[in-house]
């Protein structure tokens, strides 16, 4: 986002908290936690800044946008990202689920247990057919959901999630749902509250192993547009699902300026809604905002003042793919601090920094997902083969990466 807010003339200045190495060639890297509002409001007053894009889900679920609002010295600051009571759609997968079924929106039919009524849980797991899918209700930072073939380890997951809080106060309350057997896809809105504008749709990698294998992650690579996402299907999610997404804002009062990521199975030839997030989702940015012509301050600009339908969106026809570089161990256990290495080499794709920052002028890995390779291409093999050879050009130690996005198209 910060690279693409770089590109508009109507931008003065740019910063970005906490940011990285790469963030640091294009704005100023403010080193504040996402959740520290007073240090943001700070911030915001001494460099008189006009607008705020919120770009993570933590903040919003707690509240930033309203926090803004409510204070006299930051209420004519521009917020973009939902008010907290409308960010319950990331925060409570139950309360995503009652938004679904109040609007009928096509969703897994579910039920939600505490502690309380563990028993329940057990006879209702019972009652499906395996794999069986258990969400933590909270935020577990992409972690909380499970989906198990055995009745017995779901059970046991069940219990250790309600009852010794493995994910925290996240698994107090469980959302159990039926399996839908399918192709996922995501597609992002932008809603100003009144019009809204529908973006690019992608599809990410969440495993990291090679076919969709292993553990979780926070997505290993992305696709954007969807090949099988045709005119047809995309009037289905149209009609069923974003409209009434946003008509249901609406009605429940829900104050929304931002982003809406829907994920999406397609069952059959029919989407159904997994989840809801309140942002930009990840990986997937990194190939939906290079496909988004138009400057985006202006974009924002407009979904601030209420005037979204006036913007002409413009989109790239071109493919976009992403490959995500992760440190070796990750999702697990891994180090940091590894030199980069070949990054200006790269000809043709764009480097797109996620864990990553400068140690004694050197460039290091700092996180788990360390740097993403977007390229262009006429489909997603032409786009895949140019981001692989330039991977092929970066170095460092134990570094990973899926070597088979796409291979389910």
């Amino acid at each position: 986002m910060a690279w693409k807010l770089d590109q508009s003339p109507k931008l003065g200045k740019l910063f970005v908290a906490p940011g990285n190495a790469g963030t640091a060639n294009i704005a100023k890297n403010i080193p504040i936690g996402v959740n520290d509002f007073e240090a943001i409001k700070e911030l915001v007053i001494s460099e008189e800044i006009e607008m705020v894009i919120v770009g993570s889900e933590d903040p919003l679920v707690n509240g930033v946008h309203d926090f803004f609002l409510e204070d006299p010295e930051l209420r004519h600051v521009s917020v973009i990202g939902p008010q907290k009571a409308a960010a319950e759609l990331e925060g409570s997968k139950e309360f995503a689920k009652k938004f679904m079924i109040r609007h009928a929106i096509p969703t897994a039919s579910y039920e939600s247990f505490t502690a309380d009524n563990l028993e329940h849980g057990f006879r209702f797991l019972e009652s499906l057919n395996p794999p069986y899918v258990l969400k933590a209700d909270g935020l577990a930072a992409g972690k909380g959901v499970l989906i198990l073939n055995d009745l017995n380890e779901a059970k046991a997951e069940l219990k250790t999630m309600l009852v010794d809080g493995k994910f925290g106060t996240a698994s107090a309350i469980v959302v159990i749902e039926e399996f839908l057997a399918g192709i996922e896809l995501s597609v992002f809105v932008l809603t100003d509250g009144k019009g809204y504008k529908v973006l690019p749709t992608a599809k990410d990698y969440k495993r990291i192993g090679a076919g969709d294998t292993g553990l979780n992650t926070g997505g290993m690579g992305a696709i954007s547009p969807v090949p099988f996402a045709d005119n047809d299907f995309m009037e289905k999610i149209h009609t069923r699902v974003v409209v009434p997404t946003i008509e249901g804002l609406k009605k429940d009062n829900l104050p929304y300026r931002g982003f809406i990521f829907i994920g999406l199975i397609k069952v059959g030839n029919d989407p159904f809604v997994i989840e809801y997030n309140v942002r930009l989702g990840d990986p997937e940015t990194e190939v939906v905002v290079p496909r988004i012509k138009n400057d985006l301050v202006e974009v924002f600009q407009a979904v601030s003042n209420q005037t979204l339908n006036t913007i002409d969106l413009q989109l790239d026809d071109r493919t976009a793919t992403t490959v995500m570089l992760v440190s070796g161990g990750y999702p697990e256990s891994y180090e940091k601090e590894k030199e980069i290495k070949g990054v200006e080499n790269v000809k043709d794709s764009l480097v797109f920094h996620a864990g990553t920052k400068f140690k004694d002028d050197k460039l290091v890995t700092a996180g788990g997902r360390v740097m993403a390779i977007t390229s262009f291409g006429n489909d997603f093999k032409e786009a895949l083969k140019k981001s692989y050879q330039n991977i092929e050009k970066i170095h460092f130690d134990k570094m990973n990466y899926r070597k088979d996005i796409g291979f389910d198209l």
